[in-house]
């Protein structure tokens, strides 16, 4: 239903508006009681399918990626889709509008999307205020005080665009300290192509010294929280070697592969040259090389979790027996729909029997 019919509507409409307008949506019929319904629909729940990744008990490995529900806006109701993790953000210590319009095209005839949204926000301090209203709780610090039936959450940080990278480490270091209570783990992004520079992070001493200020402050919380970095999917082998030296050096807790990839390759769409992060099917097998490569590289010294053109339960899998140990989705999500979710949950109870 959704790609015969749900799809092709939205679809002729601007991206961002009918994103704004799917959000509407979801939560009205939420509002209404068609929660339940969708949880009966596309939740797949078994002992089978919950991993501990990084101390933390994830209820299947299939999430939603940032990006989708920046300032934490919808994460309670697209649970009810059966994911098993939702990350918000990326978050700013500032709100701030992104670039501008129009910023995200569809590239319909590869399956996928460019962006060059910018990190548009409504800054940490407005996320924070929404997670605890829809949490109901008081700060939690470990999965075990985690409020019945409230979702794993993930903070992807990063910094605002009129910071300089010299003065990054203080945005990064505002967002962690301000969502520290409110989720489970952390992201550090500094691999998004729409903010200038900030992909310059990801070399090898400012990065070093990023990660270490981040985890030096977590380890002196009574109790640390996760803390991953998310990857470009274009660095080279050599930059990745560099990422398993520096997650070994600053005992990091996992990472994320990959981000968008600023590459055109065999990419067929009129609008290919825009500017900005393109996903999808196009990125499907170079996630997954680097997945491998970092799994292969590190002997499996750290968690990966893949995410990149995911499109099926066959891509998800591909990605786990490479050497990830959960999965997220994005633009697999918008083209596919919520039942791609159940595909790849049932797809791994299979492979669990056979």
């Amino acid at each position: 239903m959704y790609k015969s019919i749900i799809r092709p509507i939205f679809f002729r409409f601007d991206p961002e508006n009918i994103h704004h307008f799917t959000f509407t949506l979801i939560r009205f019929f939420n509002k209404i009681g068609f929660g339940s319904l969708f949880r009966s629909m596309y939740k797949v729940e078994n002992p089978k399918l919950e991993r501990e990744v990084f101390g933390l008990k994830f209820p299947n490995p299939v999430g939603l990626a940032a990006g989708f529900d920046k300032d934490a806006k919808l994460y309670k109701e697209l649970s009810n889709f059966g994911f098993g993790f939702i990350e918000i953000g990326t978050v700013t210590p500032r709100p701030q509008p992104g670039n501008e319009k129009p910023r995200l095209f569809r590239l319909k005839e590869d399956s996928a999307i460019i962006n060059r949204m910018g990190f548009n926000n409504g800054g940490v301090d407005e996320a924070v205020e929404r997670l605890k209203m829809n949490c109901h709780s008081e700060p939690f610090n470990s999965t075990q005080d985690r409020p019945h039936g409230r979702v794993l959450i993930g903070g992807n940080i990063g910094k605002n665009k009129i910071t300089p990278n010299e003065e990054a480490v203080n945005d990064y270091f505002i967002c962690f300290e301000a969502l520290f209570d409110y989720v489970d783990y952390f992201v550090v992004n500094v691999s998004s192509p729409n903010t200038p520079n900030l992909r310059a992070l990801q070399e090898k001493k400012p990065l070093t010294d990023l990660l270490q200020t981040l985890q030096d402050r977590n380890n002196l919380k009574a109790k640390r929280k996760p803390i991953l970095l998310k990857i470009a999917p274009d660095l080279t082998d050599e930059q990745l070697l560099d990422i398993i030296e520096i997650v070994a050096v600053t005992k990091i807790d996992g990472v994320i592969a990959t981000n968008t990839t600023i590459s055109r390759e065999g990419i067929s769409s009129g609008n290919r040259e825009e500017m900005g992060g393109l996903s999808g099917k196009p990125l499907t097998k170079r996630a997954t090389e680097v997945i491998r490569f970092l799994s292969e590289k590190s002997n499996k010294s750290f968690p990966i979790i893949g995410v990149g053109g995911i499109h099926s339960a066959a891509d998800a899998l591909e990605k786990l027996e490479a050497g990830a140990s959960l999965v997220q989705l994005y633009t697999g999500f918008i083209y596919e729909g919520p039942g791609l979710i159940k595909q790849i949950n049932k797809a791994i109870l299979k492979r669990h029997r056979t």
